[in-house]
């Protein structure tokens, strides 16, 4: 094996350990998502009130969640394709340490502050 296919092999396992963190974490808050149940004879306006705010935080959390999980998964296409450490936007190699700190970005450090 050489040290090119051991890095990539050690990317795609922190890839997908952190995709299945994501993916426990996302089953875990399950619950946290559903529609607030709005029975005032059970609960008061406040307690609605605070309900829904969960209710808001955890829904957005999830779209946080699926966001990453989409940039993992597209992170693996791109190692599965030989094209991982390349920014998708100008072609040049992505700084080592870049990749290191987040192995999922597919973007250089020029591109990324360009995006803003």
């Amino acid at each position: 094996m050489t040290d090119s296919q051991r890095d990539g092999a050690a990317i795609a396992a922190r890839l997908q350990a952190r995709r299945a963190e994501l993916m426990d974490a996302a089953a875990a808050h399950e619950d946290d998502r559903r529609p607030v149940q709005l029975d005032q004879a059970r609960i008061g306006r406040l307690s609605r009130m605070d309900a829904l705010q969960e209710q808001a935080m955890a829904v957005e959390l999830e779209r946080r969640r699926e966001v990453e999980l989409a940039r993992i998964d597209a992170a693996l296409e791109r190692l599965a394709e030989g094209d991982h450490g390349w920014c998708v936007t100008c072609g040049e190699a992505i700084e080592p340490r870049r990749l290191e700190l987040d192995p999922a970005t597919p973007l250089c450090l020029a591109c990324a502050q360009r995006a803003g």
